[in-house]
């Protein structure tokens, strides 16, 4: 099930390798495993994507095709689940969960701010959110992506062992 489906909603390598932000890593984008989709390359793509979106600076994209390099996973799923859960639709509420799980794990109650970006916000106002934030984003990450990691994990061995089943019953029993 996960294969098919990936293999669905996952534009080919060639289209991918002409966007910019990728075209900047030249050649290691030849890798075949990079674009492969085996259980392993995809599951830990998952889990990487996610944990990615928790990072508080605008270069998720970015960071997930270097990640995705590095490590040797499948770009596309890195990719794609990191724009899933940190898009402009998005960002905000994924962010406000980092801080409010971050001000719990402190023990400290939740600054109201009102963003206005100017330097004088950057300088006074940022100051006591920034640590319960940064922890909630930490935690958050580590979270999301174990989790995602070993859900994904479960639900494609399980659909290879309940396809296993099928294709392995005996007629008529």
């Amino acid at each position: 099930m996960p294969r098919r489906l990936l293999k669905k909603i996952v534009p080919p390598p060639h289209t991918l390798r002409r966007r910019w932000i990728v075209r900047v890593f030249g050649e290691r984008l030849a890798d075949p495993q990079l674009w492969t989709l085996h259980r392993r390359a995809c599951t830990y793509a998952f889990g990487a994507g996610l944990a990615i979106c928790f990072v508080p600076l605008p270069v998720h994209l970015l960071l997930a095709v270097i990640v995705a390099l590095i490590w040797r996973i499948n770009i596309p799923v890195t990719y794609g689940t990191t724009w899933l859960l940190t898009n402009p639709f998005t960002a905000v509420p994924v962010y406000y969960l980092a801080y409010r799980v971050g001000a719990a794990l402190l023990h400290t109650p939740p600054h109201h701010f009102r963003f206005i970006a100017d330097v004088h916000w950057f300088q006074h106002s940022l100051a006591p959110v920034w640590e319960p934030f940064f922890l909630g984003c930490l935690v958050c990450a580590l979270v999301a992506g174990l989790s995602g990691w070993l859900t994904l994990e479960g639900l494609w061995r399980w659909s290879v062992r309940s396809r296993y089943r099928t294709r392995h019953e005996e007629p008529g029993a």
